[in-house]
């Protein structure tokens, strides 16, 4: 694997160890900052599922062909562009939970919810189920996956080294716990989201993910099905 970049909440998912490095698209973060701190303007009144809302569901940051953007390129190891892109979407989804993050306490969001009133509730290393708020839910997820992000012996960044036997599985398990903070996202601030004008970069994001995940079979479809009709939207944009 690449010499890996994790500065938390940048832009670079890595920096490659070849001529022609893979493509990815890149979110601003000084743009999403911006947003956040000088956005005075209001969300409209929006429905039940606003994030479903037509004049709202198809703004992008820009426009890509994802499935090209997903697909694994010729010659390079499937589990090297797995780690690239699980730290490239970690990266840009904790910077859009971040820039949210005044929005998402424990008074307003004393449970980690989803779509459909779902609650997720963290499992501890001793295997308790823990109910806890939506902001130390995030916490617990982004520190989990940080932590295995720089694990050598997960995620080895030395030429020649593999990947560890059940790599895959591992990443089943962030890619869980990234979708369920973007659920999160959208079933909570997406109102939030369109008031401080970043949900062009969420649905950008959420998109691209969703396109990599289901390309790789990295998500149960069971847990992706309360933001189904997002996601049918979202592809049909």
């Amino acid at each position: 694997m690449g010499k890996t970049v994790l500065s938390m909440g940048g832009c670079q998912s890595y920096t490659g160890s070849t001529e022609d490095e893979p493509k990815t698209l890149n979110y601003s973060s000084n743009s999403l900052l911006k947003l956040k701190n000088n956005s005075t303007q209001s969300a409209p009144s929006l429905g039940e599922k606003p994030y479903l809302h037509s004049d709202l569901l198809c703004e992008r940051v820009c426009d890509a062909d994802l499935f090209t953007l997903c697909a694994l390129p010729a010659g390079l190891d499937l589990h090297e562009w797995l780690a690239t892109n699980t730290i490239y979407f970690f990266q840009q989804i904790n910077l859009l939970s971040s820039a949210l993050s005044e929005f998402c306490t424990s008074t307003t969001c004393p449970k980690a919810s989803g779509p459909g009133n779902k609650v997720y509730e963290w499992t501890d290393e001793q295997g308790r189920k823990l109910k806890c708020s939506a902001p130390l839910y995030t916490d617990y997820a982004m520190s989990y996956i940080q932590d295995l992000l720089t694990d050598e012996n997960v995620f080895p960044t030395s030429a020649g080294v593999p990947f560890p036997s059940g790599f895959v599985y591992l990443l089943e398990k962030v890619f869980l716990l990234l979708f369920r903070t973007l659920a999160h996202l959208y079933s909570s601030h997406f109102r939030d989201a369109v008031t401080v004008e970043i949900h062009p970069h969420l649905n950008t994001l959420f998109t691209h993910f969703m396109t990599f995940s289901h390309a790789f079979r990295l998500l149960d479809s069971r847990e992706t099905a309360p933001l189904e009709d997002l996601i049918t939207a979202l592809i049909q944009c």
